[in-house]
């Protein structure tokens, strides 16, 4: 038997030696650090993984409201547009590839969900609110296993709004001038023809006189007008013209075949005063009658216009004051005012930039080409239609 001395020694100099301890924490700790290692990798595996599910599922949600918009699919249909969307973006996705190989009884549709809703807005259009939810399951790596962490659940939303075409309802009235210098003509060619002078022969040419371009350009106008309302449920124009004094008008009624019938039916003659015409054009669109023939048929209150030509300068400077107060009385009821100086003098051009509502509503026309230019540019502006798609 040892004596207690040297048994105390010995245990004391068992407790001070550390060989060994090293592998002993090290085998402790490894599961630890190999698991938060695992984690890490996963971690970031995990938000390139929703980063990619993201960006599949704000295209699928702005791809299926687009498709709303445009009446290719109904909102029943939105749920598997999407969902095959979704599966499509995702395809392209060499980590979730990977993935799916590993976890193949996943599958996308079963965690996509699509809700559509359809409202109605201004005019005919029509409101598709969209919302993509989406999810996908990640398994984790061997290394995360250490810590029990088997894989984790990645879930993703983006909303959407689209609007369809609208078309909304119009009243335009036209104030052309037919005075006696509508008669000359243009420098745009209308046609040619062979000439001869002596021997020689020569290609000769026609132009166009400003009262035919103002029909040309008008007609045009009535066209785009009736293209973009086929049913004849919308539109509503009427023209009034004038010389030295206001000729009789076509009122306002549905559709332009009345108005073309009264524009092709204008001649130059006379001198200029567009005064009265205007007060008819602007008095016919603002009465409560207007709105009331709208109500009755298409439920809406209409948009007015005026298209306001001239080539020339009143014959009084009065007549340009009158024609200043209607056009003022025309801003503050709301009617646009469309103003065309064609070929004409300074007075004439800067009566007609102050009746118009911005200076993007007047233009001046210098031969025929630009008088259709202008009409097409109003044509377009009145039968605008919005189509927009926001995320």
């Amino acid at each position: 038997m040892r004596p207690r001395g040297r048994c105390i020694t010995e245990l004391r100099r068992l407790l001070k030696n550390k060989r060994g301890n090293f592998t002993i924490m090290s085998a402790l700790i490894l599961p630890v650090g190999l698991g938060a290692a695992g984690l890490a990798i996963d971690a970031s595996q995990l938000i390139a993984n929703k980063n990619a599910l993201q960006a599949a599922a704000d295209a699928a949600a702005l791809a299926t409201a687009s498709a709303l918009a445009k009446q290719t699919i109904t909102t029943e249909q939105a749920e598997a547009f999407a969902v095959d969307f979704v599966k499509g973006q995702m395809s392209n996705q060499a980590s979730v590839d990977e993935a799916e190989e590993e976890n193949s009884d996943f599958d996308l549709s079963s965690c996509t969900h699509v809700d559509a809703t359809e409202t109605t807005t201004v005019g005919t259009a029509k409101k598709y609110n969209v919302t993509v939810t989406t999810c996908y399951d990640v398994d984790y790596s061997a290394l995360s296993n250490f810590l029990g962490q088997d894989g984790g659940r990645i879930t993703v939303s983006a909303s959407t709004m689209s609007t369809t075409e609208s078309k909304n309802a119009l009243s335009m009235y036209l104030v052309l001038d037919r005075s006696g210098s509508m008669a000359e003509y243009t420098n745009t060619v209308s046609g040619t023809y062979t000439c001869r002078y002596g021997r020689r022969t020569y290609t000769c040419y026609t132009y166009y006189d400003k009262i035919t371009a103002l029909r040309n350009a008008a007609n045009s106008l009535m066209s785009q007008l009736a293209s973009a309302d086929p049913d004849t449920v919308l539109v509503r124009t009427a023209a009034v013209s004038y010389n030295s004094s206001m000729q009789t008008p076509v009122n306002l009624a549905w559709g332009e075949n009345h108005t073309k019938t009264y524009i092709n039916a204008l001649t130059a003659t006379g001198g200029t005063d567009s005064s009265a015409a205007f007060k008819t054009a602007y008095q016919a669109l603002n009465a409560s009658t207007e709105d009331a023939a709208h109500a009755n048929v298409n439920g809406q209150t209409p948009s007015k216009f005026i298209v306001f030509m001239t080539d020339g300068d009143n014959n009084y400077t009065s007549a340009d004051t009158t024609t200043k107060q209607w056009c003022d009385a025309a801003r503050t009821a709301g009617i646009e005012v469309y103003s065309v100086a064609f070929m004409a003098p300074d007075r004439g051009k800067a009566l007609l930039n102050y009746c118009a509502t911005t200076s993007a509503h007047y233009f001046a026309a210098e031969d025929a080409d630009d008088l259709n230019a202008a009409f097409e540019y109003i044509g377009e502006r009145a039968t605008e239609t919005a189509t927009r798609l926001t995320q």
